[in-house]
């Protein structure tokens, strides 16, 4: 599994660790949502980057956002395609380093992508959308996320159609992003991937998260077994197989994986929610 992909599932884990406590999730989230340009909208709600950079602006100081509006003059009158990318990466450089916030330093990594137009630049940035994707709970901001990566995944795949890891991704992008009404979309693009080579844990994890999204927790949990199977250490799969389990009501294997997760996890307090749950199970 690459770099990239590493960190995708271990971001979904430590939210997983932080966050999980006694009773499983059980409705499934099966939001629908519609695709456009700049702007994507969840029922009355719509993000557009705009909006994201204005509250981004508020948390700097005047001297840092005057050095901003510098930068963002210097791109708009930039008519050398090298000029353009160097300043994108300065703007991403100072909101990743500077002010720590991410969705601007995704943006405009993404604009630089764009215009280098190189599968690895494209695919590192479409990632970041995606990863936060993965951890991401609004709805409206999934779609957002989702959509940005999409448009990245997709100007890879142009460049490298055989890419079995765009592939993958784009999946997920309409599996979690709610940008299709057709999220057959997703589950297609990641089992053409798995079809031709069941060993892909990435696939194989995006499909077992896609099936307990959509409430198929039998399907979810054929797809943990494989993952944890090939990936033993993987805490994501454990942590979703057993409240897969849980959800379904097969206590004994809920325990049995909740056990294994609490051996593995290094968080505390993840260690005494998993205790507390365990002894729940066993009443």
């Amino acid at each position: 599994m690459k770099k990239q992909q590493l960190l995708l599932t271990a971001g979904a884990a430590l939210l997983f660790l932080l966050f999980y406590f006694v009773s499983p999730t059980v409705a499934p989230d099966k939001h629908i949502h519609t695709e456009g340009d700049t702007t994507h909208s969840h029922g009355n709600q719509s993000i557009r980057f705009e909006d994201l950079l204005v509250k981004a602006k508020e948390k700097i100081s005047p001297e840092q956002a005057a050095r901003i509006g510098m930068l963002e003059n210097a791109v708009v009158r930039g008519d050398i395609k090298e000029q353009q990318i160097h300043v994108y990466h300065q703007l991403a450089r100072f909101w990743s380093d500077s002010a720590r916030i991410f969705e601007p330093y995704a943006w405009y990594t993404a604009e630089a992508a764009k215009l280098e137009n190189s599968e690895k630049s494209l695919t590192f940035a479409a990632h970041l959308f995606l990863n936060n994707l993965m951890t991401e709970g609004e709805p409206a901001m999934q779609n957002w996320l989702a959509s940005q990566a999409k448009v990245l995944f997709d100007k890879a795949l142009v460049l490298n159609p055989a890419n079995d890891s765009s592939k993958i991704g784009l999946g997920a992008c309409y599996l979690f992003g709610n940008i299709s009404d057709n999220p057959m979309q997703g589950i297609m693009s990641i089992r053409s991937v798995v079809e031709k080579n069941p060993d892909n844990v990435y696939g194989q994890m995006m499909l077992g998260l896609g099936g307990k999204k959509s409430g198929q927790y039998d399907k979810a949990i054929e797809r943990f077994l494989i993952v944890v199977k090939k990936d033993p250490e993987n805490l994501d799969a454990i942590f979703n197989l057993a409240e897969c389990y849980d959800i379904h009501n097969e206590k004994a294997n809920a325990i049995k994986w909740y056990e294994i997760a609490k051996e593995k996890v290094p968080v505390a307090a993840a260690k005494e929610a998993l205790s507390k749950r365990i002894a729940e199970l066993k009443r």
